[in-house]
């Protein structure tokens, strides 16, 4: 007998009999946030992110002034005018010598300050946002839930998530903080109002 079916048939004789229990499933769902948006970028800002809140007719424009001059990759399914370049299928050495991202995403988190890409068409691959060292994302005022519940609410869990939180970062043992190390050092987010 395998250590696990000896386990598991005690847990089942432990078990048997035993009256069936309801799980209360009272938590909380959702967090009473005043303003979204503001407390979105307030977070975001927290964790030394750049934050741009701004009507959505200035998103391109914006866009085309932060990327002005760089080599940016998209995902195919960010297209417009300026200077992104629409990236179809990535090469690794695209992508290690690409300036920077431009994406979407799938839901953020007020409360949290976190953004969730799922690899959906304005987002792409996980690669493109881990390799490149600048990553600038878009998200429309409409994707903000105050609470993580509310996001995974509205998130497929068959899809790759990725959870982003501020730029890169982590601590050496003696606690000094290196960015950049686990992906893009500088992350911009343009909320667009």
């Amino acid at each position: 007998m395998s250590a696990r079916k000896e386990i598991l048939d005690r847990v089942r004789r432990a078990v048997e009999g035993a009256p069936e229990v309801e799980i209360p499933r009272d938590y909380r769902t959702s967090i009473p946030v005043d303003d979204l948006v503001a407390r979105f970028a307030e977070r975001v800002d927290d964790y030394r992110a750049i934050v741009h809140v701004v009507p959505a007719v200035e998103v391109p424009a914006l866009v085309a002034a932060l990327t002005a001059g760089k080599r940016m990759i998209v995902p195919r399914a960010v297209r417009g005018e300026g200077p992104l370049t629409v990236a179809t299928a990535v090469e690794e050495d695209e992508l290690l010598t690409a300036d920077g991202v431009a994406t979407g995403c799938a839901v953020a988190i007020a409360e949290t300050g976190t953004i969730v890409l799922d690899a959906g068409p304005d987002q792409g691959r996980r690669a493109l946002t881990l390799v490149p060292d600048y990553h600038l994302c878009v998200v429309r005022a409409d994707q903000i839930v105050s609470g993580v519940p509310e996001a995974v609410a509205r998130l497929d869990p068959a899809r790759p998530l990725t959870w982003i939180s501020g730029p890169s970062a982590t601590s050496d043992i003696e606690l000094n903080r290196v960015e950049g190390v686990h992906g893009p050092r500088t992350l911009e987010v343009i909320i667009s109002t």
